[in-house]
């Protein structure tokens, strides 16, 4: 019975770390090419280092390739659309600690942004 036990919780362990990274994002009304420009407009690249963007080249937030293979936003949330959206305009709502700041981009901007982050391989 012990041994039964223990392969079911290895089993259900195993499944809560799976890769996620395949899983279908998809951003109703994005458009990655938009959120480029918007990311150039507001500065994303003073902080992270953006594919397609040559200067600045950010150090403090991180770089953001690879980002549509990431399981996680920030080391902390799941990387999902709906969260990916909330943390563009707002991180600090989603965690008080983050370093990143509000930001004055729209709901629509945030989907932009969202969509080209999803890009990213």
């Amino acid at each position: 019975m012990r041994a039964a036990t223990a392969v079911a919780l290895l089993s259900l362990c195993a499944c809560a770390c799976a890769n996620k990274t395949d899983a279908p994002r998809v951003i109703e009304g994005g458009d990655a090419s938009h959120g480029l420009i918007v990311m150039k407009r507001v500065g994303c690249a003073a902080c992270h280092r953006v594919p397609g963007v040559a200067w600045p080249t950010g150090k403090v937030g991180g770089s953001l390739d690879g980002f549509a293979g990431r399981s996680l936003i920030a080391g902390r949330f799941p990387n999902q659309p709906d969260t990916l959206v909330r943390w563009l305009r707002d991180a600090p709502s989603l965690s008080s600690e983050t370093g990143m700041p509000p930001m004055p981009i729209t709901d629509a901007d945030a989907r932009d942004i969202a969509a080209y982050l999803y890009t990213l391989r």
